[in-house]
């Protein structure tokens, strides 16, 4: 069963751009976007910086 995120959804609900998100951090834009389209699941260490990021801010 894949897992489906909801991280383009919630960035663009924000109103935060991928690149900002990508700056803020600290990855690529195209590895942003290679999350987003699930093209690529994150490292533990990534996915922890993203649920930070939410959550907590930055």
């Amino acid at each position: 069963m894949p897992v489906i995120n909801h991280i383009k959804e919630i960035r663009i609900k924000k109103g935060i751009t991928q690149i900002k998100m990508a700056e803020d951090l600290q990855v690529t834009r195209q590895t942003m976007n290679a999350i987003e389209k699930n093209k690529y699941n994150p490292s533990l260490e990534l996915s922890l910086k993203i649920l930070k990021y939410w959550v907590i801010g930055k």
